[in-house]
């Protein structure tokens, strides 16, 4: 039987979500607990791989077990035991074939900037305090719609098979404490809103124009790309399976 979690983390104590053998990760911690409640030792598969100091208001993982759970009585523990920065939302089953991983149809992440000095929200948001141009910046999200290939905004030497991604709203808009960027697509590559945002900044302080930003898009190389910005301004927003799905 097949079983998801769908919860929710504060990534700011964490490593990212992909278990590690030398650091403290969500992946890590959650099997640990879930191996532990069910007196059985299970592996977990996530949607993604937030990396250090990502934050996630959605995120799903799924794992596998032979004998029937209670969803509800499970979810109450397990949040019992799970550090605070951890929350389940819930756990239900799923068919056998739906995977937390390759089945979503899209996933969102917002990355949140603010400019005026904020002792609250310092691990959840970018400082910066440059002047910047929201308008060229959303001159350059509609850029985004005109290409596939983001080679330019992944790390290298990773083991995709593909560099391909379709964007599906791409905006900046103004949030409650600065500005956040809102990205949907039916994959990311890593690192990939990280670059973004950081290019997207150079084209809001004017050392880049709109025209160079689809230049670098279209040159497919990562170090015409501006700076991957720091990682706590980012969460994994949403993830969207198919209807009746999840």
């Amino acid at each position: 039987m097949r079983y998801f979690i769908e919860l929710s983390y504060d990534g700011s104590g964490y490593h990212g979500w992909q278990q590690q053998s030398n650091a403290n990760t969500v992946q890590g911690v959650l099997t640990n607990c879930v191996s532990t409640y069910l007196r059985k030792e299970v592996k977990l598969t996530g949607c993604g791989r937030t990396d250090t100091g990502v934050h996630a208001n959605q995120f799903f993982a799924h794992f596998d077990i032979d004998s029937e759970i209670d969803e509800s009585q499970a979810s109450f523990n397990l949040n019992n035991m799970l550090p605070k920065d951890i929350a389940i939302q819930r756990i239900f089953e799923v068919a056998d074939d739906l995977h937390a991983r390759f089945s979503p149809l899209s996933r969102t992440y917002h990355y949140y900037i603010h400019q005026k000095k904020n002792p609250f929200i310092r691990d959840h948001s970018y400082y910066f305090t440059g002047q910047l141009d929201l308008d060229k910046m959303n001159e350059g999200c509609q850029m985004l719609f005109e290409f596939r290939d983001f080679t330019s905004f992944s790390k290298v030497n990773t083991d995709t098979k593909t560099n391909d991604c379709e964007i599906m709203e791409a905006r900046w808009e103004l949030s409650s404490n600065g500005i956040v960027f809102i990205v949907k697509a039916n994959r990311f590559l890593r690192n990939m809103v990280r670059a973004l945002v950081g290019t997207m900044i150079d084209v809001g302080t004017e050392k880049m124009s709109v025209s160079d930003f689809g230049d670098v898009i279209e040159s497919k190389d990562r170090g015409k790309a501006g700076r991957s910005v720091p990682g706590h301004g980012l969460f994994l927003q949403a993830v969207e399976f198919g209807e009746g799905q999840v």
